[in-house]
């Protein structure tokens, strides 16, 4: 089977390679934004590539099923339709010409949902209220990929954690801060007791899903017989206040300063103004359960420890090239 992941060099897109890698009878073309100097590989990018272009690359690679891992997280309003609503809709009119029976898996976001009702797991037929342009372009996204007429389906993925987690999700950025706090403040442990690391309101509650976990949902998607839903839910099914994640993640780095909240400041590390206006989101997951025999497989602890391990050494955010992440508000 020849599968092409396009966002393949970002967050998620990295982690759906290496699960690809370990099956085998998998090819997987090369596809980045620039191929120069690479010797082989196609350039796409969905961000600036015409259709009928697309098309012949597309056409090129010869795939049977393409993961869409690529996006934006970050920038104007423009940018964000650009890359993530014009670079499904680009992606899906080549596709109907070069490999029309190919499957196409996209990862959405659970900020298409917009705010949910505390105490209440959201499903996948729950009405879409997206709060800025962010969750507004991913799911105007998700509506040209189930509206293309291909084999396709939509993962909204919650919030990703994990080894490589980037500084632009909220577990990968107080990772980041932990490791600053850490290094200014030096080895001993006395010193490490005397750091404080202000952060802004951490109440909200998160779904948080392990990073190698979407990967395999992904993987699973591209495998599985027969058609799928257009959409299905990747997220760990529960809803953790992003408080006790910060608290988590401190004692696995040994922090033994103090965390400062400052629950009127939404623009400090660790919240965003966007975060306060969605105070609670959890996915229902039992849909990808029973469509892809799917279930997270790593506790938030154990992801937690390998972004830890990683050292901060993981990929950057999404990749707006057609060769990931996703963060939720």
């Amino acid at each position: 089977m020849r599968v092409l992941v396009l966002g393949r060099t970002g967050y998620l897109g990295r982690h759906v390679v290496a699960q690809l890698r370990g099956l085998p009878d998998t090819q997987l073309p090369e596809a980045g934004r620039s191929t120069a100097g690479t010797g082989a590989g196609l350039r796409i990018d969905l961000a600036t590539d015409p259709p009928d272009r697309l098309a012949k690359t597309l056409a090129e690679a010869a795939p049977d099923a393409v993961i869409n891992c690529a996006g934006a997280t970050a920038g104007d309003a423009v940018t964000l339709a650009e890359v993530n609503t014009r670079g499904p809709a680009v992606l899906c009119a080549a596709l109907r010409q070069a490999a029309p029976r190919a499957r196409l898996v996209h990862l959405g976001s659970a900020a298409e949902y917009g705010p949910g009702e505390p105490g209440t797991k959201v499903t996948e037929t729950a009405a879409t209220r997206p709060l800025g342009p962010y969750g507004a372009t991913k799911l105007a996204g998700t509506a040209v990929v189930t509206a293309s007429g291909l084999d396709a389906v939509v993962l909204r993925v919650g919030n990703p954690v994990g080894p490589g987690a980037p500084p632009t999700g909220l577990p990968g950025r107080v990772a980041a801060l932990l490791r600053e706090a850490g290094a200014s403040t030096g080895a001993g442990p006395e010193a490490r007791a005397g750091a404080v690391l202000r952060l802004g309101d951490l109440s909200a509650y998160r779904d948080f899903v392990d990073a190698r976990d979407v990967a395999r949902a992904a993987v699973l998607a591209v495998m599985a017989a027969g058609p799928l839903p257009p959409v299905l839910n990747i997220g760990g099914g529960e809803a953790v206040r992003v408080r006790d994640l910060v608290h988590l993640l401190a004692r696995r780095a040994g922090f033994g300063g103090q965390l400062e909240e400052d629950t009127k400041d939404t623009g400090a590390a660790g919240g965003s103004a966007r975060s306060a206006a969605v105070s609670w989101q959890c996915s229902d997951i039992t849909a990808a359960d029973e469509a892809l025999d799917w279930r997270p497989s790593y506790t938030l602890e154990e992801s937690l420890a390998a972004l830890w391990a990683d050292g901060g050494t993981g990929a950057t955010g999404e990749d707006t090239a057609g060769t990931e992440g996703d963060r939720a508000p």
